[in-house]
C-alpha cells in the first residue's frame, strides 16, 4: 500500500503513548506485507505479541555469516517455539569475497566496521526491505544515548524506502526500557539467547560482540574500539541524523 509521510506522523503523535501491543495492532492492521526484524531479545517480545494478536506478518533475520553459535541456535527456538517461518538474509558472497581477500578476516579493527557491515548486513536488508511495505523493529530509545534517543514509535524509513513510495518503520518499544522488555520475558517465557546468561546485553556478530560490565551502558559491549557515540552499523542509519 502506498503511504503518506503526514499520515506516518499523525500516527507517530497519536501512538506515542500507547502500549507496544497497541502500535503493533495498529501496524499489522495497516499493512499485511509487514516483517519483523528480528535478531535480539526485543524483538523475541515483538514476535510474541505479534502472534497474539493474529494478524499475518513476516519474520526476517539478517544472517551475517559471522554470528555466534549460540545465535544460531537461538534463531532455530525462536522458530520452533512459535512454529513460524524465518526469512534469513545472507550477504552477497562475491562482495564478502573480495572484502575478506582483499583485507583479511578483520579489517574491521582497523577500518572501523562500516564497510563490513555494508556488505553483511545493510546490503541484504536493502534487498529484503525492496519486497516489503513495512518493517517493525525492536529499537528502544535508551539502547544508545548517540543515535537512538529521539527514535518514534512510527516515522517513515527514507534511507530505504522506494522511488516515489515511502517505507513505514514501527518501532513499538521506543518508550520502554530494557527492565520492561526482560519483565515482559520473565512473564511470558519468551525464549532468548543464551549469551543473556554469559554477560552478553546488546548482541551482533561474533568479532564484534562483548559482554558489559556491571555499570557499563549495553552498547559498549559493541565496536568498542570506536567512538563510543556512533555505534549504529547502518540499519537505521537515519538515527545518526537526529540531534
Amino acid at each position: 500500500m502506498s503511504i503518506t509521510e503526514a499520515t506516518l506522523l499523525s500516527w507517530a503523535q497519536e501512538h506515542d503513548r500507547k502500549s507496544p501491543q497497541d502500535i503493533l495492532k495498529l501496524a499489522l492492521g495497516e499493512f499485511s506485507n509487514i516483517g519483523i526484524s528480528f535478531s535480539g531479545a526485543e524483538d523475541v517480545v515483538l514476535i510474541d505479541m505479534a502472534v497474539k494478536a493474529g494478524k499475518p506478518f513476516r519474520v526476517f533475520s539478517l544472517d551475517t555469516g559471522r554470528l555466534h553459535p549460540e545465535t544460531y541456535r537461538f534463531i532455530d527456538k525462536v522458530r520452533s517455539h512459535y512454529g513460524i517461518g524465518i526469512e534469513l538474509c545472507f550477504p552477497e558472497a562475491e562482495a564478502v569475497s573480495t572484502m575478506v581477500n582483499e583485507k583479511g578476516l578483520f579489517s574491521f579493527y582497523q577500518d572501523t566496521h562500516q564497510e563490513c557491515c555494508a556488505i553483511r548486513k545493510v546490503g541484504p536488508l536493502r534487498k529484503k526491505l525492496l519486497t516489503l511495505d513495512a518493517w517493525i523493529t525492536g529499537q528502544r530509545k535508551d539502547q544508545s544515548p548517540g543515535t537512538r534517543q529521539s527514535v518514534p514509535v512510527v516515522q517513515a524509513d527514507r534511507a530505504f524506502s522506494r522511488p516515489g513510495e515511502l517505507l513505514a518503520k514501527f518501532n513499538p518499544l521506543a518508550n520502554w526500557s530494557s527492565e520492561e522488555v526482560w519483565a515482559y520475558i520473565r512473564a511470558f517465557e519468551v525464549p532468548y539467547n543464551e549469551l543473556h546468561e554469559k554477560g552478553f546485553v546488546s548482541i551482533g556478530c561474533e568479532p564484534c560482540t562483548r559482554p558489559t560490565l556491571p555499570g557499563q551502558h549495553e552498547r559498549e559491549g559493541r565496536w568498542w574500539w570506536e567512538e563510543a557515540t556512533k555505534k549504529e552499523c547502518g540499519l537505521h542509519v537515519g538515527n545518526l541524523d537526529k540531534p
